[in-house]
């Protein structure tokens, strides 16, 4: 019922020339529990009216010389085309934690984004950021943090979880002030709580509505 008065909804803000702003959720997921939260992410966007999301990965990265994976990944969503960074409104960012830190994919893709801080692509944009730790002290705050940095470089209005969100103070898993987390487990393939899902969903819907805000004429 909800996607259907989504698609409608839709149609009659492109019958009324109204078009639907995007917002970019980009990940890198491993395991599948990034890419979990990324979908509830997405989830919460489309709740604001003439916002949508546009779901995109990264690919994996190797030292080798050899194609690591295909061109179109075998399934999920497909790779990011670098244009989507000026087509989008406001950008959620999600890698799984290593060692306290975002994943080599995710540093890899920010590192060449050279031309566009140069072009001034991303500022003034609102960005957000997410991840996923096997333990529940595996450094997902810090991956947060050290996720945020290289988007202040680039001029982005960086967008948190404020504690109005009740489920913030009720988590006895994944969820923080600076975006939103999951506790997966050693198999890294634990389904989100409520309280994740619920706060996963929060952050996209403030990043949308704070995209939509600016976005007005």
């Amino acid at each position: 019922m909800h996607c259907q008065a989504r698609i409608a909804d839709t149609a009659g803000s492109e019958a009324n020339g109204t078009k639907m702003a995007e917002i970019l959720v980009l990940y890198y997921s491993r395991g599948g529990s990034v890419a979990r939260l990324a979908r509830q992410i997405a989830r919460g966007v489309d709740e604001v009216p003439d916002m949508r999301a546009r779901l995109r990965t990264l690919p994996s990265v190797s030292a080798v010389t050899q194609p690591l994976a295909p061109s179109v990944p075998e399934a999920g969503a497909p790779y990011l085309e670098r244009a989507e960074l000026a087509e989008c409104a406001g950008l959620i960012l999600g890698s799984p934690t290593r060692f306290g830190n975002m994943a080599a994919p995710v540093k890899h893709f920010l590192d060449g984004l050279g031309t566009e801080w140069a072009n001034g692509t991303l500022a003034g944009k609102p960005a957000a950021v997410f991840t996923s730790t096997a333990s529940m002290h595996g450094g997902q705050e810090s991956t947060l943090l050290s996720m945020q940095v290289p988007l202040l470089h680039h001029g982005c209005l960086i967008v948190g979880i404020p504690f109005t969100e009740p489920a913030l103070s009720h988590t006895r898993s994944g969820g923080t002030p600076y975006g939103a987390s999951h506790v997966a487990g050693a198999a890294d393939d634990s389904q989100l709580t409520e309280e994740e899902a619920q706060l996963a969903r929060a952050l996209g819907r403030r990043l949308a509505d704070i995209a939509y805000r600016l976005g007005r004429p």
